[in-house]
């Protein structure tokens, strides 16, 4: 049995569910055991979490929920990653693993690259969630589950210098979550999140913001309700610098797919202005069809062309001994 110390630096959704998966993996007889200290922003979101009893601790700050600990999970949001890992740098100990969870892989690897001392491994991780919350997009603390992982993936990205040690655990730790671990290309996982997630958003913020500088938005605003609701929610649950941060990273990737976009919705427009009912009705039946063959893909997690699923040892098999072997590596590269 190990004694794994765990840090959580973020208690959105996606942070608490972390914490309430592994403390389903304790209850249900799991062989290690898991003491996880809880970090945000928010405080609120940090109580809220505990009170769920996702975590074990609170802490007020960043190096301090990070000194001593074994397993670092970053959650925060994307426009505070760089400067937390300025905070947490000088408070890691050799042979610690981060698993990272930022929205975009490049630009906090690179921070990485920079900040951290190579004793310390980093592994970039992308979190496809179980397809049971496919269309619950609410990212608030107290919607966390601690089956919110459960028949989904993890997709791996370790960083150049990180030991094969760490990788290992990062796919043992995706498996105890529920999750089943797979390895990705960062490059191709921005453009990918480009197209899922950082369009959307943007294409919700685009339309709430042509709205309330419309002449009419007095009225259409009292006559909102969830179809308006959904589509503008990111700007609920994200900052504005953090969706600044995300689109201005993202870069070409996400002009690429704005440019598609408004060619789509050009002949989506044009269409409609020529009451081509046929084209229409072509454009719409296929679209569904194919809408409806992701959602089984979906939940059913079967894709064509699947990628090779990364096999790793049991968690029992691996955790014994992993966080001394990472420290003397460490020790081993000082001594060449």
């Amino acid at each position: 049995m190990a004694e794994i110390s765990l840090a959580i630096l973020g208690m959105g959704r996606l942070g608490t569910s972390i914490g309430l998966a592994l403390k389903r993996y304790m209850r249900e007889g799991g062989s290690h055991r898991f003491s996880i200290t809880g970090y945000d922003t928010v405080s609120s979101y940090a109580k809220t979490a505990k009170q769920m009893q996702a975590i074990d601790d609170i802490k007020n700050r960043p190096q301090e929920a990070v000194k001593g600990k074994d397993i670092i999970i970053i959650a925060m949001p994307y426009g505070e990653v760089e400067t937390v890992y300025q905070m947490i740098a000088p408070n890691l100990r050799d042979g610690t693993v981060i698993l990272d969870l930022s929205t975009l892989k490049q630009s906090p690897m690179q921070a990485v690259e920079k900040l951290l001392s190579p004793e310390v491994h980093v592994v970039s991780v992308a979190a496809v969630v179980n397809p049971k919350y496919l269309f619950d997009g609410v990212n608030e603390t107290d919607r966390a589950t601690e089956d919110y992982f459960d028949k989904g993936m993890m997709m791996l990205m370790p960083t150049v210098k990180c030991a094969q040690q760490a990788v290992t655990l990062a796919m043992d730790f995706s498996q105890l979550l529920g999750a089943t671990p797979q390895f990705f290309d960062p490059s191709e996982h921005d453009a990918l999140i480009a197209a899922t997630e950082l369009l959307p958003a943007l294409l919700g913020v685009a339309y709430f913001y042509t709205m309330c500088h419309g002449d009419g938005w007095l009225d259409t605003q009292r006559l909102s309700n969830p179809f308006f609701g959904v589509l503008s929610r990111p700007l609920f649950d994200l900052h504005p610098d953090d969706l600044r941060a995300m689109w201005l990273s993202s870069g070409s990737h996400l002009i690429r797919n704005i440019n598609e976009m408004i060619l789509t919705l050009t002949r989506f427009r044009d269409l409609i202005m020529e009451k081509n009912d046929d084209a229409l009705a072509v454009a719409l039946d296929n679209t569904s069809k194919e809408y409806q063959a992701w959602i089984n893909r979906r939940h059913n997690n079967k894709w064509k062309n699947e990628r090779p699923i990364a096999e790793a040892p049991t968690f029992g098999e691996t955790m014994s001994g992993m966080f001394g072997n990472l420290v003397n590596i460490g020790k081993k590269d000082k001594d060449k």
